[in-house]
């Protein structure tokens, strides 16, 4: 790269996307260079800057993003796309320069179809966003994450994203309709105007997940309910977790509650303690059953027949009420774990046969290696067939190194550790916030000879390699 032919390129994803929708300037370039990720944010903190994009650009739609990736891939830039921020996992980060595709001007809500049940809107729409306008409408989406005031659509469906309410309603994979993608040499394809059919494999489920990868998500169908005629909650305290497993197995085998979160004796001690006010020792659920009135009684007698069963003491309602609506101030400033702590959620799933042997086999490794580490856990997605776990270390800013090399070498090492656990009992590299930079290393580990898979779809569709290099792995 050389001052001419830098301008040269500038100039000509001006032309693409507006010049005032393209930026050089510094503080862009800083801005969009650190997510969530805890090492960019320690990196920052620790006074380095770290890599950044040569170039910012905002398209409105597909048709600018098509020309915008044609560009880039003529002189071969590297595009990495953007839309909140919000992500852990340092998928958003522009580690080879080049181009950082921000997508938050495509936020367009076209339709709320009662008819059909979704609301098409553009990728770089805010989730929180496309709530209200549901809600407007008489109905809700049903994915509430904890960064849905900040995170955008195209954030959720690339890291394959879930909400609290998923056990009922399902990840953002299930709920997405149809796709508008534009592939790498900028052709710009729809999925199948219906996510279920038997005209080959779904397209949809190649680029939900791919992390900007393989292309880039500039439009989606996302399904709206009907909101519940009743929402109940219900807190419960198990003496052991071995317990609460088996009461929540065979609740599912008979109905789906919307909400259903385990947290361990250290979680309950700490976190819920704090903002729920639990305060007896042992795990705490929370649950919450929803719909039909009718429906919901009968689900209600259910539950608390099923609980009482394995010894759970029935704490009412209060508390259950108490965590919905504190369910995202659980995640803000002051309540939960922040620089300059060294932290990290490691989350896996698997069957339940497997997912408390995980839990004592990640936390025994971690602890014990890392005597000043602390491990807690909650169990916060469920199935039929097993769970989701939910699982923190947290290392207190004195035993964590101020050298930002020596901070990333300790905290590489206690996520290899644990998510190496992880995959030797049964678990996955993670359930739902992603891989990023952060485990893209521990793709092949849980794939194997399988990886050639995803590298042959990368390869085909993306043979510059220029979509957001060293993510996933790829």
């Amino acid at each position: 790269m050389n001052e001419f032919l830098f301008t040269q390129i500038l100039t000509e994803l001006e032309d693409a996307v507006g010049r005032e929708n393209c930026s050089v300037k510094e503080i862009d370039k800083v801005t969009h260079s650190a997510d969530f990720f805890w090492l960019s944010r320690m990196w920052v903190d620790r006074g380095v800057r770290m890599p950044e994009a040569d170039f910012i650009v905002a398209p409105k739609d597909a048709q600018e993003t098509s020309k915008v990736l044609k560009i880039a891939n003529y002189y071969k830039i590297p595009v990495t796309t953007w839309g909140g921020g919000a992500g852990s996992q340092g998928g958003a980060l522009p580690v080879c320069g080049g181009i950082i595709l921000d997508t938050k001007r495509m936020n367009k809500i076209y339709e709320v179809n009662t008819e059909s049940m979704y609301i098409e809107c553009g990728t770089g729409a805010i989730y929180k966003h496309i709530e209200w306008a549901a809600n407007e409408k008489g109905y809700a989406t049903m994915h509430y994450p904890s960064s849905l005031t900040c995170s955008t659509v195209g954030g959720f469906l690339a890291h394959r994203g879930i909400g609290v309410v998923s056990n009922k309603y399902g990840k953002i994979d299930d709920m997405v309709l149809q796709m508008e993608v534009v592939l790498p040499n900028g052709d710009i394809i729809n999925t199948s105007a219906t996510p279920k059919h038997a005209a080959g494999p779904d397209l949809n489920q190649i680029f939900i997940g791919s992390e900007g990868t393989l292309g880039i998500i500039t439009k989606a169908q996302i399904r709206i309910y009907e909101q519940p005629e009743v929402r109940r909650f219900r807190g419960f305290l198990f003496k052991d977790m071995t317990s609460a497993f088996k009461a929540s197995k065979e609740v599912l085998q008979k109905f789906k509650p919307s909400v259903m979160r385990l947290y361990d004796d250290a979680e309950t001690a700490s976190l819920i303690k704090k903002i729920v006010g639990v305060a007896k020792p042992g795990a705490f659920m929370n649950i919450a059953y929803e719909g039909v009135k009718e429906l919901v009684d009968v689900e209600e007698k259910i539950l608390l027949e099923t609980f009482a069963k394995y010894g759970a003491e029935d704490l009412g309602s209060e508390y259950g009420e108490k965590w919905w609506n504190e369910k995202i101030t659980f995640f803000y400033p002051g309540h939960m774990m922040d620089i300059p702590q060294m932290f990290g959620t490691m989350d896996t799933i698997a069957p339940y046969d497997k997912i408390e042997k995980i839990y004592w086999a990640m936390k025994n490794a971690i602890e014990t290696k890392y005597p000043y580490a602390k491990f807690i856990a909650h169990f916060s997605h469920w199935y039929e067939w097993g769970c989701m776990m939910y699982d923190r270390f947290i290392i207190d800013g004195e035993h964590v190194p101020q050298d930002p090399v020596e901070a990333m070498r300790l905290h590489n090492e206690i996520w290899t550790l644990g998510i190496r656990t992880a995959l030797e009992n049964g678990g996955v590299v993670n359930d739902h916030h992603g891989v990023g930079i952060k485990l893209g290393r521990m793709m092949k580990e849980q794939y194997g000879p399988a990886m050639q898979v995803f590298e042959g779809i990368k390869k085909f569709l993306d043979p510059n390699g220029i979509m957001n290099p060293f993510k996933l792995g790829l």
